[in-house]
């Protein structure tokens, strides 16, 4: 066929249009596409409180020490922050400072003089998408100077998480209907890797089945595939006194619990009640069958130092709860025997004694532990472990 320059120029003309066109197409289509990608990424839906402090030098002698004038991780199933105080009588109104979710608001703001004379001030977080909202109690109080602490375990409240799962946590109740979290467990853990459960399928969990009333059931179960992936197979039932963050479950698990609440008394023993049950096959961390071992609970409790010698705060964790060189007392049940019945246990306190200066000025701390697989913590023990705690007593010197 043959064709004339006209017509041949002609031809090249409708080509450089057509060649222009799906140049500018293809640039205009990525720039809708990435303009799509910014315009719909959601907003943060989050809405906690991440740690909370009081500023100002001005504040400091109205706590025992200035490491407690800053809470660094709030448990993420806590609405309830306690700050100890002298007194409360002579306090002054004081700005309390939050570090929150990303992109999420406070009211009152943080940072705004508040009067907790009176009792605590309620202050309300908002997701940056505006969807979500988080009421939280602040407090600053007095420690409790009681003789003895008793746990019956008749409360627990539902925390929901995003993926479809939900699960117990425990609280205490004063009269004044206000609660407290002194107990924490690994249940956010187990939530971050599976998904859809009810509260009776987490390693922890609130039972009808107490000694009297409500009681705890700790059990040791499968992580599933998820956890079996990242070299964490099975996860131990466990109730203590502290609290979980969350935060550290992926990169250093140990870590995650954080053992211990401030005191200015001695613990001398911790006594209440059990059930228990190993399961029937104790594996390891790569899921073999251990020939001839049986899975153990083990109940302990741990005083120590809560600030080293440059007054630094210590905080126990997984890693060194019971071997930390800043540990004063401890008490321990390794392997109570199994039993289908309640049954009475007592444990008592064994090593040094507390300076007494150091001690009124809330410088030792305490926690209480219980775990339905004593080497649970390295991710070995028995599936179907299962733990039954009730009417839990500390009794202090």
């Amino acid at each position: 066929m043959n064709v004339d320059n006209s017509q041949w120029s002609v031809v090249r003309t409708w080509r450089k249009i057509i060649c222009v066109g799906l140049i500018l197409a293809f640039h205009l289509s990525l720039c809708f596409f990435f303009t799509s990608c910014i315009k719909e990424e959601p907003k943060n839906s989050e809405c906690d409180i991440m740690s909370a402090w009081v500023a100002g030098d001005e504040y400091a002698s109205f706590f025992y020490q200035n490491s407690q004038m800053r809470i660094e991780h709030v448990a993420s199933n806590s609405t309830t922050i306690v700050f100890l105080v002298r007194s409360v009588d002579s306090l002054p109104p004081i700005p309390v400072y939050f570090e929150l979710s990303p992109g999420a608001t406070v009211t009152p703001e943080s940072g705004t003089l508040q009067d907790f004379s009176q009792g605590p001030v309620a202050y309300t977080v908002t997701s940056e998408d505006g969807e979500w909202s988080r009421t939280y109690h602040v407090y600053l109080q007095k420690a409790n100077s009681d003789s003895s602490f008793f746990f019956s375990f008749e409360h627990a409240e539902v925390q929901e998480v995003s993926n479809g799962s939900s699960y117990h946590v425990f609280y205490e109740e004063d009269t004044n209907g206000t609660r407290y979290h002194y107990w924490a467990s690994g249940n956010a853990g187990v939530a971050i890797i599976k998904s859809g459960l009810s509260p009776e399928q987490f390693p922890t969990y609130s039972t009808s089945d107490g000694l009297r009333g409500r009681g705890v059931c700790l059990n040791t179960q499968l992580t599933g595939e998820l956890g079996a992936s990242m070299g964490k197979p099975i996860a131990a039932g466990n109730l203590f006194w502290g609290q979980f963050n969350v935060n550290a479950v992926l990169t250093n698990a140990l870590a995650a619990t954080e053992f211990g609440f401030p005191t200015n008394r001695q613990p001398k023993k911790v006594c209440g009640w059990y059930k228990y049950r190993p399961g029937e096959v104790f594996t390891n961390v790569d899921m073999e069958e251990v020939a001839g071992r049986v899975d153990q609970a083990h109940f302990y409790a741990v005083f120590y130092r809560n600030q080293d010698s440059n007054g630094n705060p210590v905080v126990l964790n997984g890693t060194n709860v019971l071997s930390s060189e800043y540990i004063v007392s401890k008490a321990q049940i390794i392997g109570p025997a199994p039993t289908d019945e309640w049954t009475h246990f007592e444990m008592l306190f064994e090593g040094g004694t507390a300076d007494p200066e150091i001690l009124a000025a809330m410088g030792y701390s305490f926690t209480v532990v219980f775990s339905s697989s004593k080497d649970g913590d390295t991710f070995e023990g028995a599936v179907g472990s299962t733990l039954y705690i009730d009417e839990v007593e500390v009794e202090f010197e």
